[in-house]
């Protein structure tokens, strides 16, 4: 069951080296105040528990139905399961014998995630890694994490977080900030409206936490841009977000090129699938696109140059990680 002091997670990944320096375990949580459109992981959406399909790996065995107290199981139903109906018990995925059904979301006390988290420490010592969470927005959950970022600094873990920027930031500062050594922090959208309509909320709170942020602890704060064709990965959008950083007091900012993952999972959760491209970008693309960002941050310096403001404030464009 969820609630703020007992948040689900999706996911604990082991030995990655993308979510931050050296190796590290990244925890997934469940659950974001946003709703993009292009979520590249959209079960880490939902707060509950919820039941995936994957009609590739169904044998249309039958046990799934006979389980299901709800009725929900339709085999006859191209998505088997009629959602209006479950209850997200997790019969149906506990008698399937393969991975046609799953339930994803559980609850780890802290003590238990903190078993799982160090027994890789030696990793972190040697590659000057540490542990990162992520979501879903962690910061949902304050007071879970205040308690786990307490237990992992006291060993000394270098720790991560990842974030919409969306949260309360009086709590943020309180319970979470303090134990932090660096924020990926994502820009999505600079126009409100936009931002609104793709994700579900206004930016006006993200914004106004990156700036804080910035303010007070710009060295750990390292903003992201996702590239979505056609919505973020825009001229217009990249210019207005190059002023803002400049504006908030940003040092460096990554690019995050296009990912359609999301798209097959929604489907499996029940969504309706979104009118977004179903491939990568391809590396001439993403040339392209970082090309026309650099392009950007060059005309940003010689205009703070033209006004007679000197260099200005620098953004530096870094590889993606």
């Amino acid at each position: 069951m969820q609630n703020g002091n007992h948040p689900l997670v999706v996911e604990i990944k082991r030995g990655s080296h993308e979510d931050g320096p050296g190796i590290r375990s990244v925890v997934f949580f469940k659950g974001c105040p946003l709703r993009c459109v292009f979520c590249h992981s959209p079960e880490t959406q939902d707060p509950k528990e919820e039941i995936i399909f994957s009609a590739r790996e169904c044998t249309n065995c039958g046990d799934c139905a006979d389980s299901c107290p709800q009725g929900a199981i339709d085999l006859s139903r191209p998505e088997r399961i009629n959602r209006g109906k479950c209850i997200r018990c997790g019969e149906c995925a506990g008698v399937c014998p393969g991975d046609g059904l799953r339930l994803i979301g559980r609850y780890y006390p802290v003590e238990e995630l903190m078993e799982i988290l160090l027994r890789d420490l030696p990793f972190y010592r040697h590659s000057h890694g540490g542990v990162t969470l992520s979501g879903g927005e962690c910061t949902m959950y304050p007071n879970y994490l205040e308690s786990l970022l307490k237990s992992l600094k006291a060993r000394q873990i270098h720790l991560v977080l990842e974030t919409c920027g969306y949260f309360s930031y009086d709590v943020f500062r309180q319970k979470i900030l303090p134990y932090i050594d660096l924020v990926y922090f994502d820009i999505k959208i600079a126009d409100p409206d936009i931002h609104q309509k793709y994700t579900g909320k206004a930016n006006r709170k993200i914004f106004d936490n990156l700036r804080r942020l910035l303010q007070e602890k710009p060295a750990v704060v390292h903003p992201r841009i996702p590239l979505i064709p056609g919505i973020t990965a825009t001229r217009e959008n990249l210019s207005a977000i190059v002023e803002l950083l400049c504006e908030a007091g940003a040092h460096d900012v990554t690019l995050l090129p296009y990912n359609p993952l999301g798209i097959e999972m929604a489907v499996r959760l029940g969504r309706t699938k979104a009118s977004l491209p179903e491939a990568f970008m391809t590396p001439d693309k993403e040339k392209e696109v970082f090309a026309m960002f650099q392009a950007i941050l060059e005309e940003r310096r010689d205009k703070v140059r033209s006004d007679g403001q000197g260099e200005g404030r620098k953004v530096r464009l870094l590889k993606k990680h």
